[in-house]
């Protein structure tokens, strides 16, 4: 499956993690007027979840770096993944392209 092609370059928030509650709350920012980037460590969720919302404002991202690039500065992004060990290895993928007065 290929990526769909996106209408916007950067997004106003970014979510990390596609799961129930992630895609659930990403698509609730995206109705209510905000752009948004996603990133989740399993590609395919991010292919599924932006072809379903194929003309809205979503930008699907492959990497962290990818994922962080895509956000307007002061970068500003939610964490939804399993708590311990999960939320440490994000933040630990994301942090090198971080920058002081990001969210």
């Amino acid at each position: 499956m290929s990526a769909p092609e996106q209408t916007i370059k950067t997004a106003k928030i970014g979510m990390i993690g596609l799961g129930v509650m992630g895609e659930n709350l990403a698509r609730n920012i995206e109705r209510n007027g905000y752009s948004i980037a996603v990133w989740n460590r399993e590609p395919q969720k991010v292919d599924e979840f932006t072809e379903r919302l194929k003309g809205h404002q979503v930008i699907g991202t492959k990497s962290p770096e990818e994922f962080v690039k895509a956000l307007e500065r002061p970068r500003k992004m939610i964490l939804l993944v399993k708590a311990g060990q999960p939320v440490d290895w994000t933040i630990d993928q994301v942090k090198p392209f971080m920058e002081e007065g990001d969210i």
